[in-house]
Parts: structure tokens; C-alpha cells; sequence
């Protein structure tokens, strides 16, 4: 098979990640933070190690507290319901954002009265209108500015420096979904004046399912929104005050937490990145050759990663996809990519959204070139 759906999971993982995990699971499952034993203590430093490998590798402080959760989008219902909200809040979310973020916002709206406005973008290119933005700020002051960093929709590179940099005038709490880029794209926190940074430990860090979180940069006071046992503090009825465990209820996956603690040891950014650009721009010129597609990609190259849509003429993109994988054995994704709001711009409903091509470190130019010849022979 050639799997072209890295945007929904990177998949196979480094070799490092399963055998950790599977002597993981074989030798130290146990329970951290629950035992004064050798490999309770052994479980609860390994929490600790990654932890402190996550902020590295966003140029976060020690200090900031990094909360593991089962997944990014279990971390964004608790960054989002944390928040102390007020009735008419103005809260701005970017047109690319995922369902983890629009659908937890539409139900603070629906609870709460706070009111969700669409960052603008240029209808021509796509792109996010800082112009437009700094307009729209000014008129609905901004109580919190939710951007992905990357789109799992066209691969676009948000402009979240400048979004954030804007909304900070307004003392705005800034929060950054980096499921498609962490790991991938470079992150500095404070350059980004990213508050809360929420993660998924199982797309561009090639760790397991199980696994995701958020890191506290801007030491946000987050309320509780899921509660229970922790270790810690038993006979307390209140969750404890900690930064962290204060948000952690329920068993750690400590075999997840291993595998992303592999993964993290085996990541090399900087060269995943400078591969996925070369290989990203040869499979835009590829696509562009196949006649009958329409490709929703950046204009300009340098604000573009790993990802790439199309609609083909009169196919409905879940045929297309049947197509590939019966006939050519070669797995992309088609629909709308649980974000709900591009497609209305993108104009691809008629096709019942789009195929998505996702590049990840185990594709190469020859994946490239077989899509291509597949799709040649579907169209003709």
C-alpha cells in the first residue's frame, strides 16, 4: 500500500516507537504517581523526561506546565472549557480550524453567549487578511484568537506571528492548534505569543494514538472541566491546585507516553521539514499535470506543507478514493476533514469535499509519481 493520509495519523511509526512500547507494555505498565515502587518511580520520571522534551522543542520555559491528555482534542475541550468566559465574549477562529476547536466553541456559544466570529480571509488566494483582521479586532475587540498552525485541509502555513502578535494589542488569550505542524514546523512560543499550545502526539511527532496535551506557555488560570482521581491529595474532593495535575484526572497511558518519548528521541525537524518542502512541490507540479483536477493549494510555496486537495470533474471525491484504494492500492482521504468551515469557501460541496493527498517521512518521489499515473488512467 501507499499511504498518502499522514494528516490523519502519520503512519508506520519509527521502528524506536513500537519497540519501546512494546517493552513498554511487557515490563513497566504500571501506574505513575499511584506507588512509592521502583517502577512507579521509574513510570513517573519518564512523564517527566517527555514533558520536559515537549517544551524544548517549542522553546517553552521549565516553568511551563505541560498537561498530558488522551488526545489533542480531549485537550482543546479543556483548554476551551477552562476558559472563564462571559456572556458576548468575541472569540475569533480561523476558517481552517478542525471540528476539536469549532465544535467546542459552537457549544460554548450555544451555553455560554460568547460569539464566534471567522478570522477573514482573500477569497482570491485563501490566505488569512491580517488587513481585514486588524479591522475586525478593532470593531469586536478580541477575548481569545483559536488558529491552527498548519491546515489539514490544503497544507496552508497559517500567518499565526502576526495573528497573534495583533491580538496580544488586545490582551487576547492566544491559543495554537499544532496537530499538522509540531514536529514538523518550526515552533518558538515566544516568538508566536502563543499562549496554550495544544498537541497530538500521533500525526507530525510520529508518536502512537493515546497520547496529545497543551502547554500552559502564557500560564493561563484554566478552570476544571474534568475531574477525578490523580494519586494525589485522595481524600481532597477538589482536583489539586497543581498547574498540571490540577488538569490530569485518570490513569496516565504511560505506554502512549513511552512511545512519544521514542518518538521525540528520533525526531529530526529540521530535516523532516526541508524533505516534505522538496517533496510537497513535486507533488503540486505532478497534480498540475493531471488533466480534470482542481488543486487547492497556496499560491505562494513558502506558505505551504505536506498537504494537497483536489476535486476532479463530475467524480464525487469519495468514488475517487474507492478507485485508488480498490484498483491502485494507494490510501488518500476524501471528504471534508472534520473542518467545517473552508469548504464553503473552497466551493467543493458539489464533490462532497475534496481528495486529500498527506505526505510523511515515509513517502518518497516514486509514491508521487504512482498517484499521478493512477489518476491518469481514472480520468481517461
Amino acid at each position: 500500500m501507499i499511504y498518502l493520509d499522514n494528516a490523519a495519523t502519520t503512519f508506520p511509526k519509527p521502528e524506536t516507537v513500537y519497540k519501546t512500547m512494546d517493552d513498554t507494555n511487557r515490563n513497566a505498565a504500571i501506574n505513575a504517581g499511584r506507588g512509592a515502587y521502583r517502577l512507579a518511580r521509574e513510570a513517573s520520571k519518564l512523564i517527566f523526561d517527555t514533558k520536559n522534551m515537549i517544551r524544548k522543542l517549542i522553546h517553552a520555559d521549565s516553568s511551563a506546565a505541560v498537561v498530558f491528555t488522551p488526545s489533542i482534542t480531549i485537550a482543546l475541550n479543556e483548554i476551551i472549557n477552562g476558559i472563564e468566559w462571559n456572556k458576548g465574549d468575541c472569540v475569533y477562529v480561523s476558517p481552517y480550524d478542525h471540528n476539536a476547536v469549532a465544535r467546542t466553541l459552537h457549544l460554548a456559544e450555544q451555553k455560554q453567549g460568547i460569539k464566534v466570529y471567522l478570522l477573514p480571509i482573500d477569497t482570491d488566494t485563501y490566505e488569512i487578511d491580517i488587513e481585514k483582521t486588524k479591522y475586525e479586532f478593532s470593531r469586536n475587540k478580541p477575548r481569545a484568537v483559536f488558529c491552527t498552525h498548519v491546515s489539514n485541509v490544503t497544507g496552508y502555513i497559517l500567518p499565526v506571528i502576526e495573528l497573534f502578535e495583533e491580538a496580544k494589542k488586545y490582551d487576547a488569550i492566544t491559543v495554537l492548534d499544532s496537530a499538522q505542524s509540531l514536529g514538523l514546523v518550526e515552533i518558538d512560543s515566544k516568538q508566536m505569543k502563543a499562549d496554550i499550545i495544544a498537541f497530538a502526539g500521533h500525526k507530525s511527532l510520529y508518536g502512537p494514538f493515546g497520547i496529545g496535551g497543551f502547554v500552559n506557555v502564557g500560564n493561563i488560570i484554566l478552570g476544571v472541566s474534568i475531574v477525578g482521581g490523580t494519586g494525589s491529595d485522595s481524600l481532597n474532593l477538589n482536583m489539586p491546585e497543581g498547574n498540571e495535575s490540577k488538569y490530569e484526572s485518570a490513569s496516565m497511558n504511560i505506554v502512549a507516553i513511552s512511545g512519544l518519548y521514542a518518538a521525540l528521541q528520533s525526531l529530526n525537524q529540521k530535516e523532516i521539514y526541508e524533505r516534505e518542502k522538496l517533496l510537497t512541490r513535486y507533488l503540486v507540479n505532478k497534480l498540475e499535470s493531471v488533466k480534470g483536477l482542481k488543486l487547492f493549494v497556496p499560491t505562494n510555496p513558502d506558505k505551504h506543507i505536506g498537504i494537497v486537495s483536489f476535486t476532479i470533474n463530475n467524480m464525487n471525491s469519495e468514488d475517487v478514493g474507492i478507485i485508488l484504494d480498490e484498483e491502485f492500492d494507494i490510501a488518500v482521504r476524501t471528504g471534508y476533514h472534520c473542518a467545517p468551515y473552508i469548504h464553503e469557501f473552497l466551493g467543493d460541496c458539489t464533490f462532497n469535499g475534496t481528495v486529500r493527498v498527506s505526505l510523511g517521512i515515509n513517502n518518497d518521489y516514486a509514491d508521487i509519481d504512482r498517484l499521478a499515473e493512477a489518476l491518469n488512467e481514472v480520468l481517461v
